[in-house]
């Protein structure tokens, strides 16, 4: 068997609350590395105490990549991640340091670890369109459509992510192709690093719920709120027709804040929406992780030795 001489990365992947953000840091700290996040709402600027994003203290012990590369009003896809992240894997191998992924977007992992299929780019009067379909029948009937014409995408897609429902129309209606086909079909420019893929969830379900609930409460401490309201004034904001079309207003916790102060219900109502949606957001990380076959899992609260195993095992010392 030849030897792989392809630079070495680390993947630390796990739920949302399940601690990546300190044992990345813990990572890069320890094998010189800097962090590439892999998270959909920490690419948005202003998405600060409600996405979690490391604090300045954080950022200032390691390096930190792709962390506020757009305005909230911007769209940012998983190709446009993939080639941000490819080319700051690039220069910190060149520079003799290790890429230390974290985060939990697994459209995002997918895209960069395995490449993507050469779909047809985003058209934005289509989007318009199917943005007023759904404003007229529901995302539900249009998730039903795409179902009927593409069941592997309807079965994988959920219901209550427009996002996805919108590319994967979109798609087909430019093309008259699914797109679980495109997918199917060879990717391409696969990313030439070996990679380590860590998975970090506690082994008890209740004890996740429990860190989603202390960390949302934390946030409201914080005056998440108040980070909302600056949102929702910002010029580029209040320019948007639809503002809870956009991506980074669709992040889990920042979508039931708006509505909130758009009138929708109390701020217990906010809490207890948003820590549902955190919990069922958590369930769909943990079965896209389940299919990803080549990952180690690990309790972080409990399985410290056999991490650091893994890691002395994949990574030279010097």
């Amino acid at each position: 068997m030849p030897f792989d001489i392809r630079p070495l990365a680390i993947a630390i992947m796990g739920p949302t609350a399940s601690g990546k953000t300190a044992f990345a840091l813990d990572v890069a700290e320890r094998f010189n590395g800097e962090i590439v996040s892999v998270d959909s709402a920490l690419v948005y600027r202003g998405l600060d105490i409600g996405a979690a994003k490391p604090t300045a203290a954080e950022q200032a012990r390691v390096p930190h990549h792709l962390l506020d590369v757009r305005d909230p009003w911007q769209t940012y896809s998983a190709a446009d991640f993939a080639a941000d992240a490819r080319k700051a894997m690039d220069d910190i191998a060149a520079r003799g340091r290790l890429p230390v992924l974290a985060g939990g977007t697994g459209l995002y992992f997918q895209a960069l670890l395995e490449g993507l299929a050469a779909m047809p780019p985003a058209d934005a009067a289509l989007r318009e369109r199917i943005s007023a379909e759904a404003e007229r029948v529901g995302w539900p009937a249009l998730h039903g459509e795409l179902a009927r014409i593409d069941p592997d995408a309807g079965a994988r897609i959920h219901a209550t992510d427009p996002q996805r429902i919108q590319r994967a129309l979109e798609v087909f209606r430019l093309t008259g192709k699914p797109i679980s086909q495109w997918q199917r079909e060879a990717r391409r420019d696969r990313l030439p690093f070996r990679v380590l893929k860590l998975v970090l969830a506690p082994a008890d379900r209740a004890v996740l719920h429990a860190r989603i609930a202390q960390r949302f409460d934390l946030m409201l401490a914080q005056d998440f709120l108040e980070e909302v309201r600056r949102l929702r004034a910002l010029p580029g904001m209040q320019a948007v027709a639809a503002p809870l079309e956009l991506p980074a207003v669709r992040a889990v916790g920042y979508r039931q804040a708006w509505e909130f102060l758009d009138g929708q219900g109390d701020a217990q109502d906010v809490r207890e929406r948003a820590i549902a949606a955190t919990r069922q957001l958590a369930k769909r990380q943990l079965t896209w992780l389940r299919g990803e076959l080549d990952a180690r899992w690990f309790d972080p609260a409990t399985e410290h030795a056999r991490l650091a195993q893994a890691l002395d095992l994949f990574l030279p010392r010097g």
